[in-house]
């Protein structure tokens, strides 16, 4: 009896143990990329940050290229410039975003080719996106600067990008500008899901347009503004490609920030262990943003 009862069970572990590995086995390829693509270079750039390299050869100098981002004046500049660039690029993507989800989500004459019309910047790739405005800005060969000089905006039609007062708005308008069909691709898929039957009970029950829009739309729309802002500052704040393009972080540092400063450490003043130590500033700096926005997310869902 004890041994059939053993052969029974050992055909059965054999299942579970099989079943339990089974999902790894599927999953295995995507790992094994992640940790090749992912995981092995941040771990090969952070130890860069503890090594200062020459021509030839590296040295171990341990936290000495994190003291000196202490002193490191262009890096501060370019900290400051970071988060100028980034809060004012997201402000006006995400509320354009918005607004333009709200317009697509109402039938008229000739959505489809807004739609197609708004959705199409997201399609240019960023580096044709960054020369086209700087030639927008040229008062050369671009419109921009006489319309502002017409308007009034502008004494003369100067390039707005080689005033370091004016320079990162250039940028910033361009990163809007190619920024927006997220926003407004998401949000207006997140109101497609809203059922209409709630906007009809708010409306006979009296509820206004403003009513119903924080009542009803917002609320459904929590959940993707707040992964859509947390994904996109980010993005934006680790995209170097419109401003140096644009601008190669001129002029007199106005417009470099912290990516462009690791791109310019990295490759043209090749100190590769200094900017590595930046990027992973940038890290520290972006994991524990995404982590306070988490939980600010997390107490307003518990106080719902």
């Amino acid at each position: 009896m004890t041994y059939a009862v053993a052969d029974i069970a050992k055909p059965r572990l054999r299942r579970l143990s099989y079943a339990g590995v089974e999902p790894w086995l599927y999953l295995s390829p995507a790992i094994v990329l992640l940790v090749v693509v992912l995981l092995v270079p941040l771990i090969v750039g952070i130890s860069y940050s503890f090594r200062k390299f020459s021509a030839f050869k590296s040295q171990f100098v341990g936290l000495d290229q994190y003291r000196a981002m202490l002193t490191d004046a262009v890096l501060h500049q370019a900290m400051w410039n970071t988060l100028w660039w980034t809060v004012a690029s997201l402000f006006f993507q995400f509320f354009l975003g918005l607004g333009l989800a709200l317009l697509l989500d109402k039938p008229f004459a000739g959505r489809k080719l807004v739609q197609a019309v708004v959705f199409l910047p997201w399609a240019v790739p960023s580096f044709l996106s960054g020369l086209t405005w700087a030639w927008l800005f040229n008062p050369i060969i671009g419109p921009l600067p006489h319309w502002l000089y017409a308007l009034g905006l502008k004494a003369e039609p100067t390039n707005v990008l080689s005033d370091p007062a004016t320079a990162m708005w250039g940028p910033i308008v361009a990163n809007v500008w190619f920024g927006v069909p997220f926003f407004a691709i998401t949000l207006l898929a997140a109101l497609k899901s809203i059922p209409s039957e709630l906007h009809e009970a708010a409306a006979i029950d009296g509820a206004t347009p403003w009513q119903r829009f924080t009542k009803v739309t917002l609320p459904f729309l929590a959940p993707t503004i707040a992964i859509t802002v947390m994904l996109r500052t980010i993005w934006i704040a680790t995209f170097a490609d419109l401003i140096f393009v644009m601008t190669e972080g001129g002029p007199a540092g106005s417009t470099s920030t912290m990516p462009v400063y690791i791109y310019v450490s990295a490759f043209k003043s090749l100190d590769k262990g200094y900017a590595s130590a930046v990027a992973v500033l940038l890290l520290v700096l972006l994991i524990a943003y995404a982590m306070a926005l988490i939980a600010i997310r997390r107490s307003l869902v518990r106080h719902v």
